[in-house]
């Protein structure tokens, strides 16, 4: 089965999983650095997989893919510069997108319900 891209919002922002945004990263990080900080975040994600029961490799595992996702502009403070709010993790139809994504027609709506992207 392929899985079609998620949503992004008109702005480029975030983008929709499960009816609910995710900040995408940093649009203005270099090429290089965005590959290598996206290597460090799989490598953390690893990590948190095979700590299993190991509070502290566990904890470790997860500040380090916290630590990726603040330097990729998904978490922490926002990459623009408007004074925008940040909407991270909310449900799009709370936020101003909601009808933005009401208008979306079925057809076109795909917000990556089949999606496992977070």
């Amino acid at each position: 089965m392929k899985t079609s891209p998620p949503l992004e919002t008109p702005d480029g922002r975030y983008i929709v999983v499960r009816g609910r945004l995710w900040r995408k990263s940093n649009p203005r990080l270099p090429p290089e650095r965005l590959m290598s900080l996206v290597s460090e975040l799989m490598s953390a994600r690893r990590a948190v997989r095979q700590a299993g029961a190991d509070d502290g490799r566990l904890r470790h595992a997860r500040d380090a893919v916290n630590a990726a996702k603040i330097a990729l502009g998904e978490r922490g403070p926002v990459w623009w510069s408007d004074g925008a709010p940040d909407f991270n993790r909310r449900l799009v139809t709370s936020t101003p997108y909601a009808d933005w994504y009401h208008a979306r027609s079925v057809g076109d709506a795909d917000d990556g319900a089949d999606s496992d992207a977070r």
